[in-house]
């Protein structure tokens, strides 16, 4: 008995220690780039170690002023961003609950064939749909706008969200719905009272999907938006490089890089709870 508590106190020390180097090299790269915000600019690419010598802190205050256009500092870029994100997460919460709604609770014809087509939807690549979709926006005369993302967002256009909240409402037992019927709720009563409390979680995890993808969105932006006081903030970043017309400071670009991932990575803490549990159980539903 004391040699097999031993064999198995071994075996999860090694695989502690296993786990302790995996999420050392997953993390690494973010541990390096925070060290080298604070490097010379000559030594930053010199040096792979977290060990700052001759640290400089003026990287941040000095990045924040932007890309050398006045007026337009890291402070346009931050509220271009909320801007385009924040509608953005909300529609899209709100349509792909309804929409996840009606394909869970009701029938209606050609349910299966719609419910197929936007399954299918998800396996078009995204760069197969730009050039249709940058000719429809163009006559919409919405470039240059946020409205590319913040108005698909509100007809439920992303399928992966309405397929993970479908599932978590497949889920829920549709006693809970007869049993509010005959207390006398009406159908929409129960999608708002009974029903969507319950979809809390997932309702977290689109959140959290949603807003990493749309904060960290390079590819769309530089294809709807030209104007530098209209970019967000990967598109800011990627200015701050080459707008400088001489050496870059890759110290302050760094710096910048880090205060961008401040808002995701808070927004993933406070709701890391939710966003858990929401995707375990839409995935084990059903």
């Amino acid at each position: 008995m004391r040699l097999s508590r031993l064999r198995i106190l071994a075996g999860r020390l090694v695989m502690y220690i296993l786990l302790l180097i995996l999420a050392f090299i997953m993390i690494y790269p973010l541990m390096w780039m925070i060290a080298a915000s604070f490097r010379p600019n000559t030594d930053i690419f010199r040096e792979l170690g977290l060990i700052v010598r001759n640290p400089i802190w003026t990287s941040y205050r000095d990045g924040w002023q932007g890309v050398g256009i006045p007026g337009i500092t890291y402070t346009t870029f931050f509220t271009n961003t909320l801007i385009m994100v924040v509608p953005t997460v909300i529609f899209t919460m709100v349509s792909s609950y309804f929409t996840a709604y009606g394909f869970a609770r009701y029938d209606f014809p050609f349910k299966m064939v719609f419910f197929s087509l936007m399954i299918g939807s998800l396996l078009l690549p995204q760069e197969v749909l730009i050039v249709p979709r940058y000719i429809l926006f163009h006559n919409f005369g919405w470039l240059n706008t946020y409205l590319p993302f913040i108005i698909p967002a509100a007809f439920a256009t992303h399928a992966f969200f309405v397929f993970l909240l479908f599932q978590f409402i497949r889920g829920i037992p549709r006693e809970l719905d007869q049993s509010a019927k005959i207390d006398g709720a009406g159908s929409f009563r129960i999608c708002m009272h009974i029903i969507l409390p319950l979809c809390k979680p997932a309702l977290f995890s689109v959140t959290i999907f949603q807003f990493v993808w749309r904060w960290n969105d390079f590819f769309q932006p530089l294809i709807y938006i030209n104007s530098v006081r209209r970019f967000p903030l990967s598109l800011g970043l990627r200015s701050t490089i080459d707008l400088t017309g001489g050496v870059v400071m890759w110290g302050q670009v760094l710096a910048m890089g880090v205060v961008a991932m401040i808002p995701p990575t808070l927004v993933y803490i406070f709701a890391q709870r939710y966003f858990v549990e929401g995707v375990t159980m839409s995935g084990i539903k059903g």
